[in-house]
């Protein structure tokens, strides 16, 4: 039953997507609200359908999301981590590989979002065009999210922080808001299968700026780590 309840949740998935996508494609052409709208829309439409596989979505520390300048950085164990974060931050864009810019309608939308399209293998160049352009976004009053283990990690796994988020961190001068979940024990980063139960985004006490790199670095691991495991008794 429960692969049944996948595979129905993974089609539905995918023609949403193709619908908002194709659908929405004359926004493209219109201000960048209109696109905001969009991923608002989208986002909220995939974690509305999870209900099909006995999933439920709950978000906490709702009074801790931005509404402007900020870093957000979430937890990363799935593709939902990503997804939920067009669903509740107003004006979000993500740090992306460009591996992702040749895919259609997905880059077009992130490009018009102002998604920082990065080289992982860029080294400091990376590092100082991030910097750059995300102080161009915070100009903007948008909120910049970057995953800081740069990759999934399955649910309880060591954490493995990289040191680009304490370089963001100081240069921007903005706040770093952490982001908990339990979001892979339900929607696995392989394969189709999607396990019943509650998953929790929790938008924890944001990081004020000008802290010590090492102190920033412990607080920001201590934080969603923490809140991430107790997550996963749910």
């Amino acid at each position: 039953m429960t692969a049944i309840r996948s595979l129905i949740y993974v089609a539905l998935f995918y023609l949403w997507t193709a619908v908002v996508a194709v659908g929405c494609t004359p926004l493209l052409l219109g201000p960048q609200r209109w696109t905001f709208a969009m991923f608002n829309v989208w986002g909220r439409g995939v974690t509305a359908m999870l209900p099909i596989c006995g999933i439920r979505v709950e978000v906490r520390g709702q009074q801790h999301i931005p509404t402007g300048a900020a870093l957000v950085a979430p937890k990363h164990q799935c593709m939902l981590d990503v997804f939920a974060q067009f669903a509740w931050l107003p004006r979000s864009c993500f740090v992306m590989k460009k591996e992702l810019a040749w895919i259609p309608w997905f880059s077009w939308y992130g490009m018009k979002a102002g998604a920082i399209v990065i080289d992982r293998e860029g080294g400091s160049k990376t590092m100082r065009q991030v910097i750059r352009e995300g102080a161009q976004r915070f100009r903007n009053g948008q909120q910049v999210v970057t995953f800081p283990e740069g990759h999934r990690q399955p649910p309880g796994a060591p954490p493995d922080y990289k040191p680009g988020i304490a370089a963001l961190y100081r240069e921007l001068n903005v706040p770093v808001y952490p982001v908990a979940t339990n979001a892979g024990v339900h929607w696995p980063a392989h394969g189709f299968i999607r396990r019943p139960g509650l998953i929790v985004f929790e938008y924890l006490e944001p990081i004020p700026p000008g802290l010590k790199r090492a102190e920033f670095m412990r607080l920001l691991e201590e934080r969603i780590e923490t809140r991430s495991n107790e997550l996963l008794a749910l």
